[in-house]
């Protein structure tokens, strides 16, 4: 533990023996990446911000939660596994937020924050993996824009989430594109968007 948090290299071993599957362990990244963005643009502690998106569904593919239960697998589960091994409440809350049907507010920028980014990291994924380069770095917000109004396009996304996300966390919605992008170029070789 470090000012209160466990190592990083602490919660990617556990996301990783939890997540067998490469695709959400890159959108877990991705996460945290756009997290950690979003905690500079803020003020706040990035490694905090960073590890409430590495674990935000690291519990998913084990308790995948297809009812919706308000407090029963995804991410409930996760949660009580984290509160057991001493994370903050804060993030704690913040992945408990992540999920409309837990019924949790998002009262914290970091929970507003990673609802804003979650759904957006995997339409940002989605829109690089189609390009003829399969990378982040040339993905512009209008290209995202207009992939979000295909409803053909990444059906998994909500659309709406994303929109919402934006508007609760009070940023507009090309510059919250924006920002999630740039953290996803910042990281394009380790989630594999980097056209290589």
């Amino acid at each position: 533990m470090t000012n209160g948090l466990p190592a990083r290299a602490d919660a990617l071993a556990l996301m990783e023996e939890w997540t067998p599957s490469a695709s959400l362990r890159g959108h877990m990244l991705a996460v945290e990446g756009a997290m950690r963005a979003y905690a500079a643009h803020f003020g706040e502690d990035a490694d905090r911000w960073g590890l409430a998106g590495l674990m935000h569904d690291f519990d998913y593919e084990r308790f995948p939660n297809n009812a919706h239960a308000a407090d029963t697998e995804h991410p409930s589960e996760g949660v009580r596994h984290l509160r057991s091994a001493g994370y903050p409440d804060d993030v704690l809350e913040a992945i408990l937020g992540h999920a409309d049907y837990t019924g949790v507010a998002r009262t914290t920028l970091m929970a507003k924050s990673l609802y804003a980014v979650d759904e957006l990291c995997g339409l940002v994924t989605a829109c690089a993996l189609v390009r003829p380069s399969r990378s982040v770095n040339d993905l512009e917000v209008s290209s995202v824009k207009k992939k979000m109004k295909d409803k053909a396009f990444a059906r998994g996304v909500n659309r709406e989430d994303v929109i919402h996300g934006a508007a609760e966390l009070g940023v507009e919605l090309d510059a919250h594109i924006a920002r999630v992008i740039g953290s996803m170029r910042e990281r394009a070789a380790l989630l594999g968007l980097d056209g290589a």
